[in-house]
This record gives C-alpha cells, structure tokens and sequence, in this order.
C-alpha cells in the first residue's frame, strides 16, 4: 500500500461513513454510531468515528486508543470521578485497561487510533 492509497480528504472521509448501529451498552440517551476503518493490520486499526448524544461506561478497556476530536462535544470521565470536557481540536490517550465513562454532549466525530494489547 502506497503514501496516496491511505491518504484521505477529512471531510471526504465523514461524507462517506457506514452505519454502525446503536452503542451498546449505553446507559443514558440512544447513540447511533457510523464509522469508516481506514486501516487494520498488525494490532493496529485507524479510522473516523461518529456517534450522537447518550453515555456509556467502560470497564478495563481491552486496547490502547488515541483520540483527536474533529467535531462536536463530550465529556471523559475516570474512575477517580476526573472529568474533562472535549471539544474540535481536543485530543487524548486512553491506555489499555482504563475505566471511565464517555458521555457524547452534542455529535461527535473523532479519529482514532488503536492498538491491541
């Protein structure tokens, strides 16, 4: 795979995002989440992300992720009950086996990374 067949126009990429159904797990509101996988390989799987208004706990995530948010707002909050809001241009990693909450305050659309334990 060559530099120009993983290279991908942002607003391109969020036109054209797959329909990934209801998050589950949420506690509060009903998410919709969409999304497109721009790579996977190797432990490793980059892509958009979108979802609407709702939350959801996580419990010991199983991988690494490192987020930058492109639109919208949210709130991330740790076990310790630390919360710090996102909004365009934030950005943040979430380790493997981090516990916390996402609560999604108005559409989001990030790009994220992961990588498996």
């Amino acid at each position: 795979m060559g530099i120009a067949s993983m290279s991908a126009d942002t607003a391109a990429v969020i036109g054209q995002l797959e329909e990934w159904g209801p998050r589950i797990g949420a506690d509060s509101g009903a998410p919709l989440m969409s999304g497109r996988v721009l790579y996977q390989g190797q432990g490793v799987e980059v892509g958009i992300w979108r979802c609407t208004p709702g939350g959801w706990a996580i419990a010991d995530r199983p991988d690494t992720e490192s987020v930058l948010i492109l639109e919208g707002r949210a709130r991330i909050t740790d076990a310790t009950g630390e919360s710090v809001e996102l909004t365009a241009g934030s950005a943040l990693v979430l380790p493997a086996g981090w516990s916390g909450r996402w609560d999604i305050l108005d559409t989001v659309v990030k790009h994220y990374v992961t990588i498996a334990r």
